[in-house]
């Protein structure tokens, strides 16, 4: 998010969570909204910021001018940083990039330091390429640590009932992660698509 009317009419949807990304070489930056944009985000409605390697002081600056509930670290952060972050009392969710089952190994070096991890389409960007992995890649992920799901949802998956049957069988899974596929553009979120699948 990064818009302070598309803020106030996602904080009316059925959402438990709103992110805002405070990588400078995104198009979803959200480093430039005032504070105050962030007010009519109601309390049941989690702030999740969105970091890509930035120091630890930037990521708890920001976290505190904005008030944020949880971290998001979508770059090469360690175990050690992404406790450091935890240590601060915020939550954490460690991106783990997924191209094939080999990737999922990846999550054994992150298992005590995070609190979440977000399996999303490995790309040589961070993240919001808008396209979808091979979703039976997870059903050998095996950890306790529970997982968001991202990459590319859209419409197409509800209709088609593919996001519910993955739902169903899933171990561990605690969100689904709805971006590129319900923008008009990059950051700006698109009410009636969203509306379509969230009530």
């Amino acid at each position: 998010m990064k818009d302070p009317v598309n803020i106030r009419q996602m904080a009316t949807l059925p959402v438990d969570m709103l992110g805002f990304i405070f990588y400078e070489n995104s198009p979803r930056y959200a480093g430039n909204l005032a504070p105050e944009a962030l007010n009519p985000v109601p309390p049941e409605i989690l702030k999740v910021g969105v970091f890509v390697d930035s120091d630890m002081d930037y990521i708890l600056c920001k976290a505190k001018q904005y008030n944020l509930d949880m971290i998001q670290l979508h770059g090469s952060e360690t175990p050690l940083f992404c406790r450091g972050i935890r240590n601060c009392g915020y939550r954490v969710i460690k991106n783990i990039p997924v191209g094939g089952k080999d990737d999922l190994s990846n999550c054994q070096l992150y298992e005590n330091s995070c609190d979440y991890f977000l399996f999303d389409t490995k790309t040589p960007q961070h993240g919001g390429s808008g396209r979808k992995f091979d979703w039976q890649i997870l059903s050998g992920y095996d950890s306790d640590t529970p997982y968001f799901l991202s990459g590319g949802i859209g419409e197409d998956e509800f209709r088609s009932s593919e996001l519910k049957t993955f739902c169903a069988s899933a171990s561990n899974l605690y969100a689904i992660d709805l971006n590129s596929r319900f923008e008009i553009a990059p950051g700006i979120k698109d009410i009636e698509k969203l509306k379509s699948v969230l009530t």
